[in-house]
This record gives structure tokens, C-alpha cells and sequence, in this order.
């Protein structure tokens, strides 16, 4: 095993020094903490499955696939740590700085090794009492490479081990965008640089189909922000007072007790705010007779993320305005459900939705022209209004399966095991003159995680409300 070139725990500048005294001190007197309760878990015979598949795909070549490493959020501080999630996917563990690798072993399969860094010996050096970044008394508690091992089934060694493995005469795709942990030890790889985008590629296909573990904790996710979002209704009185900001802060708590953190950043869009499709400022105020536009999802402790997103009338009651664009983005999302079932081109959803919705537009007198050369592609003006897609996949990631070829994803079709959202929506911008005045600054958006199933779709998140009378009774309550 060679060793690391850099022993030097990670310390600040108003850090105090250490003597000898005091090493000699720290690193005695220590009891065992190795746990011996540790078994294999399900996600690790779950990810073993996944490794499988992966290899078939490429054999003979040396796969890499990394963890990733903290972010500097400012100066010496940095963002909470999350694996990448091709990581995730193959591994289950969340541990930083560790590094998969599948070896070609010569009978056209992998052997599957785990390079990470295990927690520090308390016997020796200085790291877990001095180092910021990785010292156990500092950052807490990592794992040992024994109890790595049995929870998640997988050889493991120290990541001090890779360098010397990586330059080997072993053609080598690495996992790019989360390498930074090893960025110096992937120069002297033999990586083939032409084709390393085809390993991303085929790991977002691999995952487009969702296996009973990974569905079982989209259910998990849906059911806490379900949670999360009647936290936010059971306070009201709050949310009025101190605005988005208090719907962000109370959706959060939810999500840090029962998952690990929200999936992506809330949008918790009040009155003209839920005309911004991304708004995530999450700073303004929270009126009566207005509307609220939240997107939110939490992301479980495996790291599945539920995506839903709700628009409810402040005060509990739709106008008959606000009822009337509702019932049409309801509509429409209703037909873009209906319209999904295993063989269908991905975008059916998406069309029947926008049939629907541009119909709707037509009916109200709001396009200047009819809704069928409005929904012509060499028009599609109606998008002024409704400016992004019905769907995407859903998984570890929000927008899951990214990397996809798009044969396989966009202009493919969709198959039983996937996971997607369908979430048409109606924006009409505060200074928009082409609609009368009293739907300037409406934002209305639904949407609810689907899973395609071998005689059509399950909503997942089917038990928040989504009828106006249903929400209205939920808000009363």
C-alpha cells in the first residue's frame, strides 16, 4: 500500500498548537469503539444488483466512480457533505472521499473495491483530534473499512491504496463531475478521455427503471412531505406574519427530522412570486386573498427526493377567479396522468396536458390566435403562458436520469419501474398586457410524483389533496 503524501491534519489559522506532551496524552487512554452489530443492509444488496448491471456494459474496462468531497461555502466553512449520485446508486454509502472502482477480473466481470477514508487510529497522529475536515472529534464519527464492509457488502480499502491501482495498464472510464477528491491521482490513470461521457450515460439508463427498494422510498419521501407541507398549514397565523420565509424554515424542519434534507431548494412562492418558475428567494410577504405556490420535497435518509408541488389560497378559499384557472391546471394534469401507461412516447404526457391547457386558453379568450395553430409546433405561442415541460424523472435526483441519451428519455418511451412528475402550470406575469388585469401576478402549478406501472400509473402523492374542495378542507383542518 503506498502512502499519503500529505499527513497534515487540516487546521485553521487561530487553531492553537500542539506539543509533544499533549500528542502523547491524545493518543492514549482510548476504548474500543468498533461497532461488532453490524449486518448487511438493504440497500447494499440492492446496490450489488446495480453493480452487476453496470458491468455487463463495460467489460474489460476498469470503472471509476466517485464520492466527491466537500464544497467550500465560504472562506473555511462548507456545505453540508452529499454523495454524488451514481455513487449512491451503486454503493448506498454516504461516506465523503471515497472512490468506487470495479476491476475487470478477467472472466468478463468486475470485482467491486471501496477506497475510502476510514476513521483515524486514536493511537497514532493527530488527525481525529486536529483535523477539521475528517478528525473524528471534530467532524464525527467515521466509519471503519470492517464496518463499511459488512454493512454494504463490499470489499473495502483505504483510499491510500487507489493511486498505486489507478496506474496500472487497465483501460479506465472515470465518473467525471465528482472527482476533485482524487483529481491527483486520476492524472495517472489511463483514462479514455473520447468516451468517458458513455459511463454517465449509461448509469442515468440504468436508473431510469426503479427498482422495489428505490419505490419504496419514493413513498417513504412523498409521505414526509406530505407531513411538511401540513406543517406549513397547521401555522398559518405564522406564515402570514413572517412571510415565505417561515413556510422555507417549517417545511425544513420536517424534512431534517424524518429525512435527511429537502431535495432541492423549497420554492415557497407567494402571490406575483409563483409567476418566477425557480423562485427561490423565498423572502416575501404572504397575503390574504392571494395564492401560494409551493414546490417542496424532502429527500429521505437513503436520499430519494419526492418532488410535489401544491397551490393553495392563503386564507383557505379560492376565488372564483382562482377557482376557474385551478380547475384548468387540474384538468390538464389530470389528462397528462391519464395519458401514461408502459409503451408510450415520454412526452404524451406531456402533449395531453398542453391539449387541455391551450383549449382552456382558447375558451377564456386569452390567445390571439385559434388553439390548434396555437399548439402547431411551428407556433407554440401559447407557452407565453405555461413556459416549461410537464415532466421529468424522479430518483436520487430531482431530475433524475439527467445524463439519459435522449433516445432513451426525452424521444423515448416510458417504461414500467419509472418515476416521474407531471406538473402543468399557468404563469401570468404581473406587467403582462395580454391578459385582463385581474390575472396579472397568478402563478397556479400542480404536481405529484407517478409511478408507471405495468397496467398504467400510481400517484404517489396522491394523498395531498389536489380537488379545490378537498384543499379547502385540508386548509379548515
Amino acid at each position: 500500500m503506498s502512502e499519503s503524501t500529505d499527513k497534515t491534519p487540516k487546521t485553521a489559522s487561530h487553531d492553537t498548537p500542539s506539543g509533544e506532551k499533549l500528542r502523547e496524552f491524545m493518543n492514549s487512554g482510548w476504548g474500543s469503539i468498533e461497532r461488532d452489530d453490524v449486518t448487511l443492509s438493504d440497500v447494499g444488496t440492492w446496490a450489488a444488483k446495480r453493480r452487476d448491471a453496470l458491468s455487463q456494459a463495460f467489460p474489460g474496462e476498469r470503472l471509476v466512480i466517485p464520492a466527491g468531497t466537500y464544497k467550500v461555502r465560504s472562506n473555511d466553512t462548507d456545505y453540508a457533505f452529499r454523495p454524488h449520485t451514481d455513487y449512491v446508486w451503486l454503493v448506498g454509502d454516504q461516506t465523503s472521499d471515497a472512490v468506487l472502482v470495479l476491476e475487470p477480473n478477467g472472466t468478463s466481470g468486475h470485482d467491486s473495491v471501496l477506497y475510502f477514508r476510514p476513521r483515524a487510529d486514536r493511537s497514532e497522529g493527530e488527525e481525529f483530534w486536529r483535523d477539521r475536515m475528517y478528525g473524528e472529534l471534530w467532524a464525527g464519527r467515521r466509519p471503519s473499512l470492517t464496518e463499511t464492509s459488512k454493512e454494504f457488502g463490499i470489499e473495502t480499502r483505504h483510499v491510500d491504496a487507489l493511486a498505486d491501482v489507478l496506474k496500472s495498464d487497465v483501460p479506465t472510464r472515470v465518473r467525471r463531475g465528482e472527482e476533485s477528491s482524487i483529481s491527483s491521482l486520476l492524472s495517472g490513470a489511463k483514462t479514455d478521455e473520447d468516451r468517458d461521457g458513455e459511463l454517465a450515460n449509461v448509469l442515468s439508463e440504468l436508473r431510469l427503471v426503479k427498482d422495489a427498494f428505490e419505490i419504496e422510498q419514493l413513498r417513504e419521501a412523498c409521505a414526509i412531505t406530505h407531513r411538511g407541507f401540513s406543517d406549513v398549514l397547521a401555522d398559518m397565523a405564522s406564515v402570514r406574519k413572517y412571510g415565505e420565509r417561515w413556510i422555507e424554515g417549517t417545511f425544513w424542519r420536517r424534512a431534517r427530522a424524518e429525512g435527511n434534507d429537502v431535495g432541492y431548494t423549497s420554492i415557497a412562492a407567494a402571490g406575483p412570486h409563483a409567476t418566477t418558475l425557480h423562485w427561490i428567494e423565498n423572502d416575501g410577504p404572504v397575503t390574504d386573498g392571494t395564492l401560494m405556490l409551493l414546490d417542496m420535497g424532502v429527500e429521505n435518509r437513503n436520499l430519494y427526493t419526492a418532488d410535489i408541488t401544491r397551490t393553495l389560497p392563503v386564507n383557505g378559499e379560492f376565488t372564483p377567479r382562482q377557482r376557474e384557472l385551478y380547475q384548468l391546471v387540474l384538468d390538464s394534469q389530470n389528462a397528462g396522468i391519464a395519458a401514461l401507461k408502459p409503451g408510450v412516447p415520454f412526452r404524451s404526457g406531456h402533449n395531453a396536458a398542453m391539449e387541455v391547457i391551450v383549449r382552456g386558453l382558447e375558451a377564456m379568450e386569452l390567445l390571439p390566435v385559434s388553439a390548434d395553430e396555437a399548439l402547431d409546433p411551428s407556433s407554440g405561442i401559447y407557452q407565453r403562458y405555461t413556459l416549461h415541460g410537464v415532466s421529468h424523472m424522479l430518483g436520487i435526483d430531482v431530475h433524475d436520469c439527467a445524463a439519459a441519451r435522449n433516445e432513451k428519455y426525452n424521444k423515448g418511451n416510458v417504461e414500467a419501474g419509472y418515476v416521474l412528475t407531471v406538473e402543468p402550470g399557468l404563469y401570468f406575469q404581473a406587467e403582462d398586457l395580454t391578459v385582463p388585469e385581474d390575472l396579472r401576478g397568478i402563478g397556479i402549478r400542480i404536481e405529484d410524483d407517478i409511478l408507471i406501472t405495468a397496467n398504467g400509473t400510481e400517484n404517489l402523492s396522491d394523498a395531498m389533496p389536489r380537488e379545490i374542495d378537498a384543499i379547502q378542507a385540508w386548509m379548515a383542518g
